[in-house]
């Protein structure tokens, strides 16, 4: 059995993102950065904390792939803008499983 999936377009991927650019803007019009990918600390804890399934895969993968505290954050920071793009209010367990894969892997065991 096949399925057909049609792909995005490239207006509609534009639109996609300039709508989780403009959120982003929203997001940090009362702080000295403009995207997901320069917060830090408490910031980065209050809009990237994923739901309790996406929490349990992060902390799951960061033991298995060995994830510096840098790299668990940059994963953080990846999943809440794909979350953006998705148009997510909450960074979900998918958010998360789409940042990891795009995560290099060296030292799996």
């Amino acid at each position: 059995m096949f399925f057909y999936v049609s792909a995005e377009g490239s207006a509609q991927v534009a639109e996609r993102v300039s709508k989780a650019r403009a959120l982003q803007r929203e997001r940090f019009a009362q702080h000295p950065i403009r995207t997901n990918a320069e917060a830090e600390g408490e910031l980065l804890d209050r809009i990237a904390t994923p739901d309790a399934a996406g929490a349990k895969m992060l902390t799951e993968a960061a033991e298995r792939m060995k994830l510096s505290a840098r790299g668990y954050h940059r994963v953080l920071k990846v999943a809440r803008t794909i979350a953006d793009l998705a148009g997510a209010d909450t960074v979900l367990r998918s958010h998360i499983a789409e940042a990891l894969s795009y995560r290099r892997i060296t030292h799996m065991a």
